[in-house]
Parts: C-alpha cells; structure tokens; sequence
C-alpha cells in the first residue's frame, strides 16, 4: 500500500496510549507507520501512580507504559513501524498528502497524519484564579511522596489526579487543603469521601514566599468575597491539563481539536480531542479508529 514518494502510509505523532494504539492497529492491516516521538514511550503514564479503570490487570501507569513500550518493539521488529525521536511542530494536510513538520524543520510526508499529542500540565500563569510570581515553584502533586506532605499542605486545584495520589497511597494519613475553584467542583465528588481531603472552595487565590525555603502565604477569597489567610508548609499543583496543539491543527473555543473540525488527512486521537474524553481507555480505542478511519477511506483504491 506504500506510496514510494511518501516516508510512510500514516505517521503517528505522540506515543502515547493514543498513538501506540494507532500504530499497532495500522501495522496489522499492513501500512507502513512512522512514530514520531521526542521524549518516552508511554507519555504521561509515567506520572500515574495507579490504574483503576484501565483493562489488563494494570496497577500503575509506569507499568503500562513499559508495555507499550514492548509493543511498539514489536512491530519496529516487523519492519512496518519506525520510531522517530524528534518533536513535531505542526501538521499539514494537502489533497493528496499529509505533512508534519518537525522542530528541527525536517518535513515528513504520508497518506494521512494520526495527531496524539494529547494535553500538557498547567502552571498558575495558565489560570485566570492564581496570582502568584513567575519564579514561586509549586510542584505537582503527583510527585509528591506521603513523607512530604504535611498538615499545612495546600493543593492548587482538584482535577482527578488528586484521586489518583490518593488510591496510589492508601496508607498515608496526611491531609490535603484543596483550593477548588467552582470549574472542578465536579471532578471532587470522586474523593468526597476521603477523610483525608479538605476542599475549600474559592473564586481567587494569591501564593507568596517571602524567599525559598520559607513558608508559603496563601491568601483566599472564597466564593462570597470574603478573604482569609493561610500559612503553608509546602504548595503543590494539581490544575488539570490544557490541549498540546500543534501548529496546523483547528482548535475549539477551548483549545482543543475535535476530529471533525480537521483536514480530511489529519486524525485526532487521545485526550486532544475534548476535555470531555481524557481517559486511556478511551485515547486507545481513538487511536486504534484514527487507523482504521484511514484504512476504509481508502478502500475503493485498494480494489
């Protein structure tokens, strides 16, 4: 099925739940695959400390992360799937070819681009509810061990990971003062439970250190005007993600790239299609239909 003018049938970027999914599903119905990829194979499961609702008896994200990684061996083993280390810095979709431009300005061409680049960690200066100087260092809470948290321990934001560090760590006792803003208030009910969890709700915050090493001042003004302050032991991130769009792609009013809004060679997978669907379970099943959509668009010029 290889166009000999073209690198390869479909070039996959992000390796990822998304692109693994993609590549190996594209192997299968024998079109030849190029991986694009700068940093580890496994994306962001690397940061997951356990895996509850993924299928395959997995415990953590490390874990299936190292299996994706043989996967996608597997198939460079087969000759139909190569593995490019570089960073992609857009894509470029033609009527009779798909393009992605790579940070180094190499271009790599192919009959269709499946895009699994999937969402990147947000930093106070992403927020419109954080004030807080450019230089302050709050570090993710997913990084955080149990020894380090303490009883003034404050977390900016309660996305989902924070249910995730706390499954990963069922034995520690430390409490978490998570600072939610009323856009998270739905992502909390998954840990309303957890004795270990107190949620203050609040329309601003501002985090100071008078120098490193010193304590944290957060001040908050919660949802009816009304301020108060805090002194903190440590701060932690836990703010969600925003989309990892690259140049080329048609974005939503929110950043991120629905499938349908794209050039008809180009393919979303993976969480970069909506915040809405940022689960693995659901970034492989996309990946593996990104291949296949381009598998039966191209039915008629394989009869």
């Amino acid at each position: 099925m290889s166009t000999p003018s073209f690198d390869a049938d479909v070039l996959v970027i992000g390796a990822g739940p998304a692109g693994v999914a993609a590549a190996l599903m594209a192997t299968s119905l024998n079109m030849k695959v190029l991986v694009v990829e700068a940093d580890g194979v496994g994306g962001k499961l690397q940061t997951i400390g356990a895996l509850e609702n993924v299928s395959g008896n997995w415990t953590t994200g490390p874990q299936m992360a190292k299996a994706l990684a043989g996967d996608l061996s597997r198939i460079e083993q087969t000759g139909r799937c190569s593995l490019v280390r570089s960073r992609a810095a857009g894509v470029r979709g033609h009527s009779d070819r798909a393009e992605v431009v790579l940070a180094d300005s190499r271009v790599l061409t192919a009959q269709a681009v499946v895009v699994g680049t999937g969402v990147t960690a947000m930093t106070p200066a992403d927020t419109d509810w954080i004030s807080a100087a450019p230089s302050l260092s709050t570090p993710p809470l997913w990084r955080a061990r149990p020894e380090q948290v303490g009883p003034r321990t404050y977390v900016l934001g309660g996305d989902r990971p924070l249910g995730t560090w706390l499954r990963a760590h069922p034995q520690s006792s430390a409490t978490l003062h998570v600072l939610a803003p009323p856009t998270d208030d739905y992502k909390l009910a998954e840990v309303s439970g957890d004795d270990r969890v107190r949620v203050v709700p609040v329309s601003h915050v501002t985090v100071s250190q008078a120098r490193p090493g010193a304590e944290f001042i957060v001040e908050v003004e919660n949802r009816h005007g009304e301020r108060s302050g805090y002194a903190a032991t440590a701060v932690l991130s836990n703010l969600g993600n925003r989309p990892a769009a690259l140049e080329g792609l048609k974005v939503d009013a929110g950043g991120y790239c629905p499938p349908e809004m794209q050039h008809l060679r180009i393919f979303i997978a993976g969480d970069l299609r909506s915040g809405r669907f940022q689960r693995i379970s659901t970034a492989q099943g996309s990946g593996a239909e990104a291949a296949l959509a381009y598998y039966y668009s191209t039915a008629l010029e394989r009869v």
